[in-house]
């Protein structure tokens, strides 16, 4: 058995997802991602673009229905999976290019804020797609009751201190 070999990064999508159906009703998503160096230049001190490497990501089911939700154009993402080559025949001209199958994909928080929920098929306990669930709106999902005794991110105001104590 041949692996296929695994991209990990962080790129940009040159264009908003594009979300489709098969005819089996499984979600599919795709984005164009470009990957770029940036190197200083020491004598100029002044940051310069190196090569780009572009690639068609494609994510499926519930990870599709998400991706088509949450990113858009001109959003830094990091991203994993798996790199293979897309073959094609066109007017009798065969084609190839690099495609990444995508196993995760999040915004880049350094340059976006999240608000993170879980879609309903997680909240169901439902593997695969939402089968015609809404996602929530809104809030944030948060647990009610005191944080278990050994949370070391847990606040406790009566013993004086406000952040982790660590």
């Amino acid at each position: 058995m041949t692996l296929l070999p695994t991209l990990t990064g962080v790129g940009r999508l040159t264009g908003d997802p594009e979300l489709r159906f098969t005819q089996s009703q499984k979600a599919v998503v795709s984005v164009t991602l470009a990957f770029n160096s940036r190197r200083l230049n020491k004598q100029t001190n002044e940051w310069e673009d190196g090569d780009t490497f572009f690639v068609r990501g494609t994510a499926w089911e519930r990870l599709a229905e998400n991706v088509a939700e949450t990113l858009a154009k001109g959003m830094e993402v990091l991203v994993s999976g798996d790199l293979r080559t897309e073959r094609w025949e066109k007017d009798g001209q065969k084609h190839e290019r690099p495609a990444l199958l995508i196993r995760s994909i999040a915004p880049n928080l350094a340059y976006s804020v999240a608000k993170v929920s879980k879609d309903a098929a997680s909240q169901q306990g439902q593997g695969g797609q939402r089968q015609g669930q809404q996602r929530p709106q809104g809030q944030q999902q948060y647990r009610q009751g005191p944080p278990p005794a050994d949370d070391p991110w847990a606040v406790d105001q009566q013993a004086g201190y406000s952040e982790p104590p660590f």
